[in-house]
């Protein structure tokens, strides 16, 4: 599976719609790093709250080749069908229907996974929306509410009636958000359920862990979300692995310098200095966290509130730890 709808897409290997992590600077860094396809941050149906600065900014398409994925989470099949069709009109090339949040303040507005309760509103749900657009529509779910009530085979069974062209599965239950192992054999029998696209998501985190997931569910590709955030190459290296069958060299300290400069780049003229700074520091967190003296480098770059120093801090940074392992290698 290469395309979705009229789309083709490079690879099969999606960037999860994160809140806060997955907005336009970061789809464009992964897109530009491998990824074949990454889906916008979660919207709200209701499109009065759509004026507010947050929900306006994760509306702004990325510079990317492949479809303007937007998702909307909701309750009601009205406002859903309405959210898809405004989506559409502002430039929206596929639909993702939210079904898979496990944050409590959606759930409060029963929708997310808490939707996986209520089999027949899914329906009139996805029904609605499909119908509202002449885009894909796909869908993200969880293996059920609960470990007792795994019912992800039969959500993916109604959503393959009501002719979503895509599902992915995150293989853990609301209950369990993200503790535990994913439940691959979950979304194995999901597979075989139904006859459409189906993308494996949780704990993917490295070429080998990604192979083995698509060997054990037998998906059509994977989704990856925690793992890409301060790794945005791991895109590029899962792909490397499965086409070729060897494992690639680490993504060098000054690669990732380079992916890290771009990304600070766009950050600030996304956001403007201000805020740009701001959201820099928390993607900044992650890309260093597993670097020598991290915490220490925090400390300082956090206290930073320019951009351009921003950057020259962490040019020294990186390079200062090149050298450090160069001369521990000599």
């Amino acid at each position: 599976m290469q395309q979705i709808g009229p789309y083709k897409l490079n690879n099969n290997l999606f960037l999860a719609p994160m809140v806060g992590v997955s907005d336009t600077p970061f789809r464009e860094i992964c897109m530009q790093q491998g990824a074949g396809l990454t889906i916008g941050e979660m919207l709200t149906s209701n499109s009065d709250l759509w004026h507010i600065e947050r929900n306006r900014l994760k509306q702004v398409k990325p510079q990317i080749a492949g479809p303007q994925v937007v998702q909307i989470a909701g309750s009601d099949p009205l406002m859903m069908a309405e959210a898809a069709q405004l989506n559409v009109e502002r430039g929206a090339t596929a639909i993702d229907i939210n079904m898979g949040c496990p944050a409590k303040k959606v759930l409060k507005k029963a929708a997310g996974s808490a939707l996986l309760k209520e089999p027949a509103l899914v329906r009139d749900i996805l029904t609605a929306v499909v119908a509202a657009v002449d885009v894909p529509v796909t869908l993200k779910i969880r293996t059920g509410w609960s470990r007792e009530t795994r019912n992800g085979v039969a959500i993916a069974q109604i959503a393959e009636d009501c002719g979503i062209q895509l599902l992915t599965v995150h293989g853990r239950t609301r209950e369990d958000r993200f503790r535990g192992e994913a439940e691959y054999d979950t979304i194995a029998a999901i597979k075989q359920a139904i006859s459409i696209p189906v993308i494996a998501n949780g704990d993917i985190d490295s070429p080998l862990k990604a192979k083995k997931v698509l060997n054990k569910t037998g998906a059509d590709g994977l989704m990856i979300g925690r793992a890409a955030q301060g790794r945005p190459w791991l895109f590029r290296e899962i792909e490397q692995y499965l086409t070729t069958n060897s494992l690639p060299a680490a993504t060098s300290l000054l690669e990732q310098l380079s992916v890290i400069d771009t990304h600070l780049e766009k950050l600030h003229h996304f956001y403007g200095e201000v805020k740009g700074v701001w959201y820099a520091r928390k993607h900044v967190g992650g890309y260093v966290k597993e670097l020598p003296n991290a915490r220490e480098f925090l400390q300082h770059f956090n206290q930073i509130d320019c951009a351009e120093h921003q950057r020259v801090t962490i040019d020294q940074y990186f390079h200062q730890v090149t050298d450090a392992e160069g001369a521990l290698a000599a």
